[in-house]
């Protein structure tokens, strides 16, 4: 019943443990069946098109960067170093809101992975698959008493560059802002 879509953040920052446990919630290994490792947000048949990368701006112990979540090692990978929020909010048509959250999620797709199995209709699964994992965050944000949002205004060929995605093998379909409201 709380849940709220949040667009002003204070500029306390996130402890790790909070970041961790929204990682977790996005996308986090959650138990196994037979030889497939299943996470906290559902996948048609269990093929997991997502990768999870966050941009951090300002949590406790850890750089501004782009880091990448390895659900298997629940542990994130720097990828780059430097301050992206001004970028990301440009790109996101100004929405400055993603330049003041501790963390933007960014949930890049893999449609090959879908596509494969499914052909064009991976790709209705690909988007539900989005809201499940970005719901998940605005639930365990709610449950740490933290305001986020969910964001799909942006420029696609901006965001796919940051990252290196040529929007074809791999794409970036939302963005997700996390960060303290007290």
């Amino acid at each position: 019943m709380s849940r709220r879509s949040v667009r002003e953040f204070s500029n306390k920052p996130l402890k790790v443990e909070q970041l961790s446990e929204l990682l977790f919630a996005s996308y986090g290994i959650t138990g196994k069946e037979i030889h497939q490792m299943l996470r906290s947000a559902p996948s048609a048949g269990t093929l997991y098109p997502f990768d999870i990368f966050v941009v951090i701006n300002n949590v406790k112990e850890i750089q501004p960067g782009i880091y990448l979540y390895d659900a298997f090692t629940h542990s994130i990978k720097s990828i780059k170093k430097g301050n992206f929020g001004k970028r990301i909010s440009e790109a996101a048509l100004g929405q400055e809101f993603l330049e003041s959250a501790a963390v933007v999620f960014v949930l890049s797709a893999v449609p090959d992975r879908m596509t494969n199995r499914y052909g064009e209709r991976g790709w209705r699964y690909i988007y539900m698959e989005a809201g499940h994992i970005s719901q998940n965050i605005y639930l365990e944000a709610v449950s740490l008493k933290l305001g986020s949002v969910s964001v799909g205004a942006f420029i696609d060929e901006e965001i796919d560059g940051l990252f290196g995605f040529d929007g074809i093998k791999e794409k970036v379909l939302y963005l997700h802002a996390v960060g303290d409201i007290q």
